[in-house]
């Protein structure tokens, strides 16, 4: 063990929901120090985690989250905030700008967890390690701790929280005809609204849970991507590692895949869907009578045939790297939304700030736009060698042009892409977005959800007009 006696957390960050913390301030606590990456999914799963164990021991444990950038946008207060509370963060946030406090406390890797006892001494370092793991360390930090439990723990108070607005935190959408869904994720609900923004029905209960059942029972946690076909809406529901689907006719909402826990499938046809651990599907669409997954926590892209019932690896090693290659020899870094046409399938990659192709005939994944890494990331437009995005977020292809629009997040832009060797885009908006983090295309019209401003926008690409669809009932 390590006394940490003389460390301190520098003076130099910004607390960005929460009044300047001192650590000598608080022996007498159990705490963790977490040091994360907003853009990262496998730091959101530790959070997570650290949070669920939090709700099942209240006033035990202190968490601080030691916000640590990857991207240039990550270095914005309110960028850094609106990343973290999205995943359901409430624990006070050190944004660790210049990563002073990385360095001071000799961080090598994302996440790092480093427990310390209410005597102020290091106990243990957990580099990447969660589950069962993560469980009987903290256990173990809070096996001393003296009683009566901190209330000031049982029911801490952020400042400067969410607005209460009808949305909170919406992400994937889907579009057909005169209806538009919506991923209400930070609300754990599906809604079914007009056009025009009316709420029609809400699958979902609005609390985080995994439930199958009618309209009014089923629940949802944090679901992001969205695939509508034949009366039929998919659902990533990203916070239960689970495919869903959502009867429209009839309201049923049931799973086709997934147990509800974080893992990672046995290789080969898993012929029992429904027993297995999936890894933050973060988006869904539908191609060759197959739901394909954007499976963010594993790097990899999964596909659930609709006529067997089974699931299947179908691309990408694990590793978050950039790697062209067939199949299992491609890497991704941590891909989050989908697109198709014909033979070919679209991915994000959010990491790696990179558009790939897919070959749905030989899983051929190739990258069309992006660096050498998730290092390379930037803001530039012009031939795809050049073109950079930054932590983009959705993809979705223009039903009459051969045009993919990408939700370029870190940028605060909409950006589009002429498939055939053409260029990358900006469109002209009137003004920046706010952690763009969905879109939908339909004829003349790019529907956004504007995740960061709880809002849904639609962007009309002859005029370039942007207007705010008013969501509610």
């Amino acid at each position: 063990m390590n006394s940490i006696a003389a460390l301190e957390l520098p003076a130099s960050g910004a607390w960005l929901n929460a009044e300047p913390i001192r650590l000598r301030d608080l022996q007498g606590r159990a705490l963790v120090l977490a040091f994360v990456n907003a853009a990262s999914v496998w730091c959101a799963q530790r959070l997570a985690e650290l949070g669920q164990w939090q709700a099942r021991n209240p006033g035990r444990l202190q968490v601080i989250v030691v916000q640590v950038p990857r991207f240039d946008s990550e270095r914005e207060p309110q960028r850094a905030l609106k990343l973290l509370r999205s995943q359901g963060v409430s624990a006070p946030i050190l944004l660790d700008a210049d990563w002073a406090a990385w360095q001071r406390f000799g961080v090598q890797a994302w996440p790092t967890l480093v427990l310390i006892d209410a005597g102020g001494v290091e106990r243990e370092r957990l580099v990447g390690i969660g589950g069962a793991e993560l469980d009987k360390a903290l256990h173990a930090l809070c096996a001393g701790q003296p009683l009566p439990l901190d209330e000031d723990l049982r029911d801490a108070r952020e400042t400067q929280p969410e607005p209460r607005l009808p949305l909170r935190f919406p992400t994937g959408l889907a579009v057909a005809e005169d209806r538009l869904y919506v991923a209400d994720s930070g609300h754990h609900r599906i809604l079914e609204c007009s056009t025009s923004g009316r709420v029609l029905r809400q699958f979902g209960i609005g609390t985080a849970d995994f439930i199958d059942g009618a309209i009014g029972e089923a629940a949802f946690h944090r679901p992001r991507g969205l695939a509508l076909e034949r009366g039929v809406l998919y659902v990533a529901d990203t916070g239960n590692h689970a495919l869903r689907r959502i009867n429209l006719l009839t309201g049923q909402v049931d799973t086709l895949c997934g147990n509800g826990r974080a893992g990672e499938p046995v290789e080969g046809p898993v012929e029992q869907p429904l027993l297995a651990p999936l890894n933050h599907p973060q988006d869904v669409v539908i191609a060759d009578n197959q739901v394909h997954l954007a499976m963010a926590g594993d790097n990899r892209i999964w596909s659930y045939d609709l006529g067997s019932r089974s699931l299947r690896w179908r691309a990408g090693a694990g590793a978050l790297e950039l790697r062209d290659g067939s199949g299992h020899l491609a890497a991704f870094a941590q891909p989050c939304s989908l697109a198709a046409v014909q033979q070919v399938l679209y991915v994000c990659d959010a990491l790696g700030s990179a558009v790939r192709s897919m070959q749905l005939r030989g899983d051929l994944v190739q990258t069309l736009l992006g660096g050498q890494g998730p290092w390379d990331f930037g803001n530039e437009d012009g031939p795809r060698s050049r073109a950079r995005l930054q932590f983009p977020q959705a993809i979705a292809l223009s039903p009459d042009a051969p045009l993919l629009w990408i939700a370029d997040s870190g940028n605060g832009s909409l950006r589009s892409l002429r498939l055939g060797g053409g260029e990358l885009s900006t469109a002209a908006l009137p003004r920046r977005l706010h952690g763009p983090g969905g879109l939908a295309v339909s004829a003349g019209t790019v529907w956004i959800a504007e995740t960061d401003a709880h809002a849904v926008l639609r962007y009309d690409i002859a005029s370039g007009e942007l207007h705010d669809v008013a969501i509610g009932e």
